[in-house]
């Protein structure tokens, strides 16, 4: 069967054509062929690849075949701690990569567990309940308050039907269904409310319809297909290392192949130099790179969790860094998720109430004035009918927080969130709802109908009864004939009627969700049997307006974004009006900045999105395909992109994205599963945190990658230099090892965890495209390693001049210049400007590390057993000053410089 807008196409002619009878719905002979006609009703998997596939494709990186080829040479020379150490990294960083790809096939099982279990399906005139697998197109299905639908069914039975959809949608609130045909073709799902769809859940009332699509024809099987065909994105980090890995090795192997034949050429022994070359090739080839990596990876995401922030793949971490665009819910990421009356009008008075969310702490205000609203008045009456029509409750819980231990309440709503805010308004004015209850007790309920569009209850005090009602402003209006003005009660006019529609249009002017209030006092004992009785001559009150506000500190963090050169776009399920109305509060929509709603974007053509994509900071009302197709453009105009959601249709798009993130508290296990960042706070305020993490960890991934290059090159060139000028060997290979062991490593673990700059969150997005060299980093390791390697090799020849025979002696000073050159060089990668812009006291990892290399340095100098090992012999007072001083000359010579260059630029300037 061909695909239909089953939403525009009234339920008889669906009836027809699945040749089923409302009463009798299938017969059982009739579904077992549908069932073998269709297939399973169940969500379907591409086929796996096996996980002992995915472990093993984990070895085809270059620079773990790098890594392999390093611990095939360390064997060679017997240097087994460091093979040993090697192959453990390697197999860390495999068991990580299966872990992740491991966890993407989750995603497609979490989306299979959303599906209902059984349906209640009527079948041969019988209501049976089956496996909702076995349900078929054309299967009626009976729907009641807590099922999960089975299948995309078209209502054609509605009574009091309410679905919660936000995990297909994006809808915030739960949406009233009817049966009446839509004719509009082109709907986003949200407002297709003739139609239930599969993995959604019934909160209120109960249905009846039929299926129409089942399985992945479902929009729950589209979302599930699109998950399995949308591919992950290789974050920049992990490009950066192929691309590393690859330059290095190339280099190195060369440079090595250079030094070795020269030597050879200049009469050193082949076997010696044939050691000593293949040393160099495995000091060059920074093995520990992946670890170090890893570890600063993991202790920064030790320090994200702190922030709210729970990373699932570890290089994402550094993308966060890059990021451009962020693409944010609205609703409990930038909003509270807490419905708050903002404003109320009575009789053509404005009346501002201040406080946020579910806490009963709040103040009325008219104008600048304080007001009281527990004293009698039209204002009073308005917040007590608030409370006693409604059905939610207002739930105090206690915390104990800070040292001392202080409670301290957090209330929280049980029930419809918009009758939480009326009960919250009224705590604000000490009416609280258990204690009105005992004071007015209720006689008879007429729950909320989507055809009247209000709720009624009758309740009594003492000698006094009365009606009590809430609604939609305009509806609830034609059923009154008095209203409350100026504290009096008077017939309401024509003209006092238009009065109320401006103050309606006002409100749904500001995004504010509006709802009415009106009563009618009883006599005691008149008897009210019907809603049409209780609803008529009715003297209306006034009307609240209330809005899901933005929490606190996300305006200052979409602030900060702009101050860091990220753009912030808002996409959401709800209104076009409600979510321009918060990104203009927010100031997330500059003036200039387009606003479009899903039906904007499936009439634009691909050319003409991507010509609007730039300007467009609000989408709303879209749907799962229109978030992948943002993502998608903003990424093919050279964006790096973080999608945010909570929902099982956002997963596709956050799977795609570069970053994609989910919320921890209100996330579904699908979309938690597609992301790399869960936020347990669901808070916008924490993405920012995490790209501020972000940032500082590439930056001290940078820092440790110039030391770590700029000491192999120092090394490289030290041995380079001595055989273009024929001397003897600077360092024996045992020597080179213990420098790439010890001094490479606990000193670039320590940058690992460097502070960030403070004007880290002032800078624009770098260039994802860039390569790990840009902005002058490539400069700043051969530079430092030339001089290093000079100095080096220098004072190995002022040692060799001064005693030739004493060959030991003057390796064992070049020895000591490399590691103080290398210990000192670390404190100026900390810094692009120079060694002095940064206190070096400020990492105190760094200088526990620098301190433990210098002993280890000292040990091997002068403890006796490891003298014959390492080749070294003691040095005295006078050595030390020359290896301290010589050491010294690359770091500061590069910082003075760079100190007399800014003073100059600075006066220049002035």
């Amino acid at each position: 069967m061909t695909k239909q807008k089953w939403h525009t196409i009234p339920y008889e002619m669906i009836l027809d054509v699945f040749h089923v009878k409302k009463e009798t719905g299938l017969s059982t002979k009739r579904a077992e062929k549908l069932l073998e006609e269709h297939g399973l009703n169940q969500l379907q998997q591409a086929e796996a690849i096996s996980p002992l596939s995915i472990f093993f494709n984990q070895f085809k990186d270059f620079m773990v075949l790098v890594l392999l080829v390093a611990t095939l040479i360390s064997g060679l020379l017997g240097e087994y701690t460091d093979a040993i150490t090697i192959i453990a990294i390697v197999i860390l960083n495999a068991i990580l990569g299966f872990i992740q790809e491991f966890r993407a096939e989750k995603s497609l099982q979490a989306l299979k567990e959303m599906a209902a279990p059984h349906a209640k399906v009527i079948r041969d005139g019988v209501l049976q309940t089956i496996p909702a697998v076995e349900v078929v197109p054309g299967d009626l299905v009976q729907l009641e308050t807590g099922d999960r639908i089975p299948a995309d069914i078209r209502l054609i039975e509605s009574n009091e039907l309410y679905i919660e959809e936000s995990a297909l949608t994006g809808e915030s609130v739960p949406v009233s269904k009817k049966i009446e045909t839509i004719t509009f073709e082109d709907l986003p799902l949200g407002d297709q409310k003739n139609m239930a769809f599969m993995g959604t859940l019934v909160t209120r009332g109960t249905g009846l319809g039929i299926v129409v699509e089942t399985g992945m024809n479902t929009e729950m099987g589209k979302i599930a297909d699109l998950i399995q065909s949308t591919e992950e994105v290789e974050t920049p980090l992990q490009r950066r290392l192929e691309q590393l890995g690859k330059i290095l090795i190339v280099l190195s192997l060369a440079l090595t192949a250079v030094v070795v034949m020269t030597g050879i050429w200049h009469g050193q022994n082949a076997y010696a130099m044939f050691l000593a070359g293949v040393s160099l090739a495995v000091a060059a080839i920074p093995e520990g790179l992946p670890a170090i990596v890893t570890i600063a990876l993991a202790l920064g995401v030790q320090r994200m969790i702190k922030r709210k922030a729970i990373v699932r793949k570890l290089p994402s971490v550094e993308t966060l860094g890059c990021a451009t665009v962020i693409c944010s819910d609205k609703t409990g990421t930038l909003t509270q998720n807490k419905m708050t009356v903002t404003e109320i009008w009575i009789g053509g008075q404005d009346i501002q109430v201040t406080g946020t969310g579910y806490d009963p702490n709040g103040e009325f205000y008219q104008g600048s004035y304080s007001i009281k609203p527990d004293r009698e008045g039209a204002l009073k009456r308005l917040l007590e009918i608030g409370v006693l029509c409604n059905n939610a409750h207002l739930v105090e819980q206690k915390e104990k927080k800070g040292l001392l231990k202080k409670e301290k309440s957090n209330y929280m709503v049980q029930g419809d969130p918009t009758e939480g805010a009326l009960i919250t308004l009224g705590a604000k004015a000490n009416l609280w709802k258990e204690e009105l209850e005992q004071i007015w007790q209720r006689k008879k309920e007429f729950p909320f109908d989507s055809t009247r569009k209000m709720m009624s209850v009758v309740v009594q005090k003492h000698h006094q009864q009365m009606v009590a009602v809430k609604g939609a402003p305009d509806v609830l209006l034609d059923r009154c004939s008095t209203i409350i003005w100026d504290g009096k009660v008077i017939p309401l006019t024509q003209s006092i009627k238009n009065h109320v529609k401006q103050a309606i249009e006002s409100m749904a002017g500001k995004a504010l969700r509006n709802l009415g209030f009106a009563y009618k006092d009883l006599k005691m004992g008149e008897n009210i049997f019907s809603e049409d009785l209780a609803e008529r001559n009715l003297t209306f009150i006034g009307i609240v307006g209330m809005i899901d506000p933005p929490r606190n500190e996300v305006k200052q963090a979409i602030q900060t974004c702009k101050r860091a050169g990220i753009k912030t776009i808002m996409i959401t399920g709800d209104h076009q009006t409600t979510a321009m109305a918060i990104a203009k509060q927010l100031q997330i929509l500059p003036p200039s900045g387009l606003t479009v709603n899903g039906q904007d974007l499936y009439n634009m053509s691909n050319t003409e999105f991507m010509n609007k994509v730039e300007d467009i900071y609000v989408y709303a009302r879209v749907s799962p395909e229109h978030k992948l197709r943002i993502v998608k453009a903003l990424q093919s105009n050279g964006h790096v992109v973080a999608m945010t959601g909570d929902g099982v249709n956002d997963a596709p798009a956050i799977k795609a994205a570069d970053i994609g993130i989910s919320m921890g508290i209100t996330g579904t296990d699908v979309a938690k599963e597609a992301s790399s960042l869960i936020l347990s706070d669901d808070n916008f305020a924490t993405i920012v945190a995490a790209i501020e993490e972000g940032r500082g960890i590439y930056d001290n991934i940078r820092k440790f990658i110039r030391y770590l290059l700029a000491s192999n090159v120092g090394e490289i060139l030290t041995m380079f230099f001595a055989m273009m000028l024929a001397l003897p060997l600077p360092l024996v290979p045992i020597q080179i090892l213990w420098v790439n062991l010890v001094t490479d490593g606990l000193p670039a673990i320590a940058l690992g965890v460097d502070p960030a700059e403070k004007n880290i969150m002032n800078r624009s997005p770098r260039d994802s495209r860039e390569n790990v060299f840009a902005r002058g980093l490539g400069w700043k390791i051969i530079s430092r390693g030339f001089l290093i390697g000079l100095i080096t090799l220098g004072v190995f020849w002022i040692t060799l001049q001064q005693n030739p025979s004493d060959l030991t002696k003057a390796q064992t000073m070049a020895f000591a210049t490399l590691v103080m050159a290398q210990l000192i060089h670390v404190f100026d990668c900390r810094s692009d400007i120079s060694v002095f812009h940064r206190n070096p006291f400020e990492n105190k990892y760094l200088l526990l590390a620098v301190l433990s290399s210098l002993l280890l340095l000292i040990g091997v100098i002068y403890i006796e057993p490891l003298q014959p090992i390492f080749r070294t012999v003691p040095l005295n007072l006078f050595d030390w000053i020359l290896v301290t001083v010589a050491g010294a000359v690359p770091t500061l010579a590069f910082g003075i410089g760079k100190l007399f260059t800014r003073q100059a630029f600075s006066l220049r300037k002035a």
